[in-house]
């Protein structure tokens, strides 16, 4: 087990809690937000681009396992794209990750109220939202081992809540309701504004790379964990498509609890099948706030250790948990989801960070095989297809989320509505001035961030694909 004072995470992992990690910080994307791009893309549109994002997400998790396997660091992307362009690509690349990972909490926090109030209407989603959000701050302090078993079966929960929604929905699936007149009224304009919403679907599954230090065995472990989580979801998310598609969830506005409305308008409000989805959901919710405030955590942690932030954030607490990056992100968090008139807005800043970190990871993964052609990659992706793929995929991904969303779209705070490009704009700049004026000064040398995998894991045979 590591040592505390020299800002090392202990490790305690193994391959089923990596896989809950990994799943749990995205299954709430079953339960929520993907539904708003029935409103730009129809049923179909929406089916085509969620087909576009599940391959480019089997590609990309393949190649972000060379990655994370090579480099098993805390700071997941940032740690990666420092190795392969610099300290300031690192830096630009862990910002783009914290966007994601500290933006999505709060809309899943946000959906997370609206589900306990559609149970309980007698109580306040904004309430609900920021008990629920400091709970599980709180609940991190407790250890990685801990909060890592408490994800693990929340997951195994929401899922088994999936699976009785399937159950529930298949037998009334109406054709009439996947091909109606509007299924695919917006053509291919429909199918590539309906891409940001898509992603939401798998959007923070990398983040298990941010616990690489905590695994026992990152060289099998990682591998495992990573490719087990995105075939758990491709399947969760064709049938969560075709069912709630099925049973008419993507005519009218969309809300932020669409399973059980979806089996409401078969089974009625009152009954108790779409009550019980609508419980085990919460579990999904919890599942994926849980997961992310650990990978919002980590990534805080090692910026921080590397000097890109303040060294305070870096601190590790007797239990093994990098305190002050669970508490000061999380502040942030909280003010953002206490906030929010709608999840919307969060989602699709969380989106664009995600997929600008991807596409970096992705030339990181391209310029690490020419820069260092001999580096031990104990996880080989097929090269230069499956990356190659990839980074296709994930270009025109990332065209659409800026076009169709960022471009499009207003943050509302304090009762201003911000436009959302305006607020990536200033995060990127200001976080560029603090790089410059203060952070490249403070970072620590690139030989003692970076260690052979040999000095974390025992050897193991490489394994390819």
């Amino acid at each position: 087990m590591t040592n505390n004072t020299n800002n090392h995470l202990n490790k305690e992992l193994r391959p089923i809690h990596l896989w809950g990690i990994a799943v749990g910080m995205v299954i709430s994307g079953q339960y929520f937000g993907w539904n708003y791009g029935f409103e730009q893309g129809g049923t179909i549109g929406l089916a085509i681009a969620s087909m576009i994002v599940i391959i480019f997400y089997t590609t990309f998790i393949f190649s972000y396992s060379e990655l994370s396997t090579s480099i098993p660091h805390a700071g997941g992307a940032s740690a990666y794209a420092r190795k392969a362009m610099g300290p300031y690509m690192g830096f630009l690349t862990g910002l783009a990750c914290l966007l994601e990972f500290v933006f999505a909490p709060p809309a899943i926090a946000v959906a997370t109220g609206a589900y306990i109030h559609f149970l309980i209407p007698n109580i306040d989603a904004v309430y609900a939202t920021v008990a629920v959000f400091s709970f599980f701050i709180l609940i991190n302090l407790i250890g990685v081992k801990e909060a890592a078993i408490i994800e693990l079966v929340a997951t195994v929960l929401a899922l088994i809540g999936l699976i009785i929604y399937y159950a529930a929905g298949l037998p009334h699936i109406k054709s009439s309701n996947l091909m109606g007149d509007l299924s695919f009224s917006n053509g291919w304009t429909g199918v590539f504004s309906s891409i940001p919403f898509a992603i939401w679907f798998f959007l923070a599954i990398e983040g298990g790379a941010m616990a690489a230090e905590e695994v026992r065995n990152p060289k099998k472990d990682i591998p495992k964990g990573f490719i087990s989580g995105i075939c758990t979801l491709a399947v969760a998310t064709v049938f969560t498509l075709i069912v709630t598609s099925g049973l008419g969830g993507g005519e009218g506005k969309p809300a932020d609890y669409p399973l059980p409305q979806a089996l409401a308008s078969v089974y009625g409000e009152n009954n108790i099948i779409p009550i019980t989805v609508a419980v085990i959901g919460l579990f999904g919710l919890i599942a994926s706030l849980h997961g992310i405030i650990i990978g919002y955590s980590r990534q805080t942690f090692a910026l921080a250790r590397a000097g890109y932030l303040p060294r305070f954030l870096s601190e590790i607490s007797k239990k093994g948990v990098p305190h002050w990056g669970l508490i000061v992100p999380g502040i942030i968090g909280v003010a953002s989801a206490g906030s929010a008139s709608f999840a919307n807005s969060l989602i699709i800043l969380s989106v664009f960070g995600a997929i600008t970190m991807y596409c970096l990871s992705l030339i990181s993964l391209f310029v690490l095989r020419k820069k260092e052609p001999h580096m031990e990659r104990p996880f080989k992706v097929s090269y230069p297809v499956v990356p190659g793929i990839a980074l296709f995929l994930g270009i025109i991904s990332f065209f659409c989320v800026l076009k169709y969303s960022v471009l499009t779209t207003n943050l509302p705070i304090v009762g201003v509505k911000i436009p959302l490009i305006a607020v990536i704009l200033f995060v990127f700049g200001a976080g560029s001035i603090y790089y410059l004026l203060v952070g490249a000064k403070k970072i620590r040398p690139i030989s003692e961030e970076f260690v052979s995998i040999e000095d974390v894991a025992p050897s193991q045979k490489n394994v390819s694909l």
